[in-house]
């Protein structure tokens, strides 16, 4: 499914609160200094419109949520839709995810990574270009806290299975933990919109967590700890 046409956003809207750039991002990494507290910081990566964005700042408060979206359209539009709620706990930045998990999170610093309908590179000269590949999973490991999560959604299910496969070959994630498929309870009862429009044409969705376990003791020999710098 292609995306659809954006919304237009009210020019009166201040988005500098809640819009970045990667050269706007602090480093060293300080997610204290971008919002202004000491609190769990979740990532999404490729927050499109910002449904769950919004959705799971305001349900969760005490959490710092950071959407990466890679259009500068999409992550305009979804930090408007944050900004006109005021939730202080969420923001965007218009960049490259897999630059931010290289170049600027240290090891251990997300309570949870969200990755719902990466786009699926159809082709098989393009597959390459697919988020979910060896380096960006093993720096998901790295960065997640003892007992932190992954989430992972699509609807293609070879996509869903071939991570599935490189999850356990280069990671010590523990899982895939099955996520059961809750009821909508109304219209926008869905973490995504994606998700929506894939579940009321009848799709399937597939969906797994995986946890770091509690105790770190399971490093691979050949990795050290290491906290990127740009």
């Amino acid at each position: 499914m292609g995306r659809r046409a954006l919304r237009r956003i009210d020019p009166s809207l201040d988005l500098s609160g809640y819009l970045r750039t990667f050269e706007q991002l602090p480093c060293p990494w300080d997610a204290a200094a971008l919002f202004g507290r000491v609190a769990p910081l979740e990532i999404e990566v490729g927050s499109g419109k910002g449904l769950f964005l919004r959705t799971a700042a305001a349900e969760r408060p005490e959490v710092d949520f950071l959407g990466i979206e890679t259009s500068v359209r999409y992550a305009r539009f979804a930090a408007a839709a944050v900004a006109r709620r005021g939730l202080n706990n969420a923001k965007v930045v218009a960049t490259d995810a897999l630059r931010v998990f290289d170049e600027l999170l240290p090891d251990t610093s997300l309570a949870a990574v969200h990755v719902y309908f990466p786009d699926p590179w159809w082709k098989r000269r393009h597959k390459r270009r697919r988020l979910m590949r060896e380096s960006f999973l093993r720096d998901v490991e790295r960065t997640l806290l003892a007992g932190g999560v992954l989430h992972f959604w699509t609807d293609v299910e070879e996509y869903f299975r071939h991570s599935l496969e490189l999850l356990a070959r280069h990671t010590d994630l523990e899982g895939p933990l099955e996520v059961p498929e809750t009821p909508a309870e109304h219209d926008m009862a869905y973490r995504t919109h994606f998700e929506r429009r894939v579940r009321l044409h009848g799709e399937r969705v597939h969906r797994a967590e995986f946890r770091k376990p509690a105790s770190d003791e399971v490093r691979r020999p050949a990795e050290a700890p290491r906290s990127p710098a740009r």
